[in-house]
């Protein structure tokens, strides 16, 4: 099925079995409520998985940005992973990104007109966001990569499953990528198999439908990669279609991004002639490492060449001060969105939507006047 891209270093096992004492004793600390989840009375949606990175929390979380956006006022809310700041701290125009991170960088550059902080502790950045002082008017809070953080009490939460490494058949940290149990996934309300390829039959949803084995009260849905135009990524020239890529055509994938494999797949059915540069999740590329890019980009034959990255590694590759000027007209940026299948899109904009009209302060607010008409 979708176990493609799974390794498991079995020798690890007695290491995964002390982690996974720790991480239940933990949980069961918040589930017997002898560490207390916080609520909040605003709406919070939190989005993230059981896997250690390379689920798509960044495209689900614009998707669920761009759903929400033309009728509420939405804050993200992350932890900054790998920035250089320390507490809470507020997105502006002119943050940079190692003050608040990649992920939130990129969301911030896309969509200025939302609110975007960083904050470890998450109650505290719940608190900020909230302060009518600072960031009026927030109607809707959107966790991002906050699975595991139970000090919060999100109204709903998702769960973001990797077609290639379903939860079932990987194991705990460090012989697997889990960072809790697979049944962990009682805490979601709704449960999102995602990268979905575009060649897998009718049977096969069945099959991941049984295989995910949800209560009643969970939904699950699918979604797959769709993608935008190339955009260079700091020369001027024209975005272009990714189908306008010619079956001669050289391409060089650089990432550091934690589960490159299905846009490597995606790329293939343009173009042939494909070669990739990965590096770790969130990696912040040295001299050396451009060193290595611009060598393998020289040894391709051809002069139709061109090297295409995602948006979150454009976040620290555009204004890398070691970017050779050259190599940097040959790069093109890729963005990432996501689909969800099975006609089902409509569905689940819908639940969303009827959660924070529901639960937003204005709603709560008649809703208690109503209680106290005569």
């Amino acid at each position: 099925m979708g176990n493609d891209h799974i390794k498991i270093h079995k020798w690890l096992y007695p290491l995964s079995f002390l982690y996974g004492v720790g991480v239940n004793f933990r949980n069961k600390l918040f589930d017997w409520k002898i560490i207390r989840s916080h609520s909040f009375d605003v709406p919070v949606i939190c989005i993230g998985n059981i896997t250690v990175g390379g689920t798509g929390k960044t495209p689900h979380t614009e998707y669920l940005i761009k759903l929400l956006k033309q009728e509420f006022q939405v804050a993200v809310l992350s932890r900054g992973y790998k920035r250089k700041s320390k507490g809470y701290v507020l997105a502006t125009p002119e943050t940079i990104i190692t003050q608040i991170g990649d992920e939130p960088y990129q969301m911030k550059q896309k969509f200025p007109e939302i609110h975007v902080a960083v904050d470890a502790d998450r109650c505290n950045g719940i608190e900020q966001l909230c302060d009518s002082h600072i960031t009026p008017e927030v109607e809707v809070v959107l966790l991002d990569d906050a699975f595991q953080h139970r000090y919060v009490k999100p109204g709903i939460s998702i769960l973001l499953v990797d077609y290639h490494r379903m939860i079932d058949e990987d194991a705990l940290l460090p012989a697997g990528r889990l960072r809790e149990p697979a049944r962990g996934k009682k805490r979601a309300n709704i449960v999102i198999v995602t990268k979905r390829p575009h060649n897998i039959k009718p049977i096969d949803y069945r099959i991941i439908s049984k295989q995910m084995d949800l209560y009643p009260y969970q939904k699950l849905y699918f979604s797959t990669l769709t993608y935008g135009e190339l955009t260079p990524l700091d020369h001027e020239e024209s975005p272009r279609p990714l189908n306008s890529l010619e079956k001669d055509e050289k391409v060089l994938l650089l990432t550091g991004i934690a589960s490159p494999e299905q846009l490597k797949q995606d790329l293939e059915n343009y173009t042939s002639n494909t070669d990739s540069v990965s590096f770790p999740d969130h990696h912040a590329f040295t001299a050396k490492d451009l060193q290595l890019v611009k060598q393998r980009f020289e040894q391709m034959e051809g002069n139709k060449k061109l090297i295409i990255t995602t948006e979150k590694d454009a976040t620290r590759l555009i204004g890398h001060p070691q970017l050779d000027e050259e190599l940097k007209k040959s790069i093109y940026v890729l963005p990432v969105e996501i689909k969800i299948l099975q006609n089902q899109q409509e569905n689940f904009n819908e639940n969303i939507i009827k959660y924070v009209r529901a639960n937003s302060r204005n709603s709560i607010l008649h809703q208690s006047k109503d209680a106290h008409r005569p």
